[in-house]
């Protein structure tokens, strides 16, 4: 049986990024046919027990970190302790590095990345797996979402991101993608396609299932939001343009009600914005949910919103498709073999156009229900994490 190391020291807060599914997932789903130890930090741990990943070797490489919105020096610092951390306690692992396989960077941030590199050199034999999941958007490009005030992070995110691009290409033995366009990033002549893999990401869909084959779907009519959001609360998830869309949603339909699932850096500045637009009975923050909660704001609400304006793909719509709640976006590009059906896109940066897709949406019955079975179809076909994660690893170690 295959001895594979799962690495996932650099969460942040209380928040579930793409990154911390896929690493979950992929524990649950390859359990049964490998066996796993994970190397993460206490929110990592933390999150992967409540998703249910049981029966595995667990070493904790630090305790959780008090502040979940950090300043760029807090940032810095934060990821020299993790870095320091997960090697630490790589060192005390000698037998578990001796006898491995396999290793997996939940990421591609320096205490994941290099506490990853740290091992493979410990132990050469080991194949490195390394999750590179987004590319940090150039600082003077047109799609950058760090603009204004907030250009010097969206400069230091890129700036630091370079070695690891470096690091990543150059040493790890197989890579995994979010979407296809990144790709061609990482072929070199050491490493081919095949050992690229695009992970897409997935949904757990037992639970809509159920729900959809009892037969008893809240009617339209009856659902207390006419869109939902999900995800951090950050630049590139177009969460401040959310704001701006749906204020012309309520100047066209003024009951017009939005729920918005996450937390993050922006959350003030949201509210900021909700409050400048007298929006408060508008929209509602709920903050971070997931299980049971999530899926009743899902049965109250007719569509998903995904305003995303830099993103390499994103698995948070494909939650609330699940539900049968197709979606709108931006028409970016990762997003086209994301999402080629149950979604209505929408050029970038038009957020009137957005907000008419709002409105078109939820008022043309023959297009909803069109689009609602699409937007099922795709995620049971493609989407399942059970099939997802089969593939996966297959494709790795197959």
């Amino acid at each position: 049986m295959r001895k594979i190391i799962f690495i996932a020291n650099n969460n942040i807060g209380n928040g579930f990024s793409g990154g911390d599914r896929i690493f979950i997932e992929l524990i649950k789903n390859w359990e049964g046919k490998a066996d796993i130890s994970l190397i993460g930090s206490e929110e990592a741990i933390r999150i992967a027990k409540y998703r249910g990943v049981e029966g595995i070797k667990i070493i904790q490489s630090d305790t959780k970190n008090k502040d979940s919105n950090l300043s760029l020096p807090g940032f810095a610092k934060h990821a020299l302790k993790r870095t320091a951390k997960g090697i630490e306690a790589a060192k005390h692992e000698t037998d578990l590095i001796a006898k491995a396989d396999f290793i997996y960077s939940a990421s591609d941030f320096y205490p994941d990345l290099i506490t990853a590199f740290y091992i493979k050199r410990k132990n050469k034999r080991i194949k490195w797996i390394a999750g590179y999941y987004l590319f940090a958007p150039k600082p003077w490009a047109e799609d950058s979402p760090y603009k204004g005030h907030n250009r010097l992070k969206g400069f230091f995110y890129w700036l630091m991101q370079i070695p690891s691009y470096f690091i990543a290409k150059r040493f790890a033995d197989y890579v995994f993608v979010t979407s296809e366009p990144d790709v061609e990033k990482f072929i070199t002549k050491k490493r081919d396609r095949t050992k690229i893999v695009v992970v897409q990401g997935g949904v757990d869909i037992l639970e809509s299932s159920n729900y959809l084959k009892l037969g008893k779907v809240v009617p339209m009519k009856d659902r207390k939001y006419d869109a939902c959001f999900v995800g951090r609360l950050h630049y590139q998830k177009g969460v401040l343009e959310l704001i701006d869309i749906w204020n012309e949603v309520v100047k066209k339909k003024p009951g017009a009600r939005l729920a918005m699932i996450g937390d993050g850096p922006l959350e003030n500045e949201i509210k900021n914005k909700i409050e400048d637009y007298s929006l408060k009975n508008n929209i509602t923050l709920l903050g971070f949910l997931d299980g049971d909660k999530k899926h009743e704001i899902f049965k109250q609400s007719k569509i998903m919103v995904h305003p995303a304006t830099y993103d390499s793909g994103g698995m948070a719509a494909a939650e609330g498709m699940a539900w049968g709640l197709p979606g709108i976006s931006f028409d970016l590009e990762a997003l086209k073999t994301y999402y080629p059906k149950g979604m209505i896109k929408t050029k970038c940066g038009n957020n009137s156009q957005f907000a008419e897709n709002v409105m078109k949406l939820i008022g043309d019955e023959t297009l909803y229900d069109r689009l609602s079975k699409e937007a099922r179809n795709l995620i049971v076909d493609v989407w399942d994490w059970r099939k997802r994660a089969e593939k996966i690893y297959n494709l790795t170690f197959e």
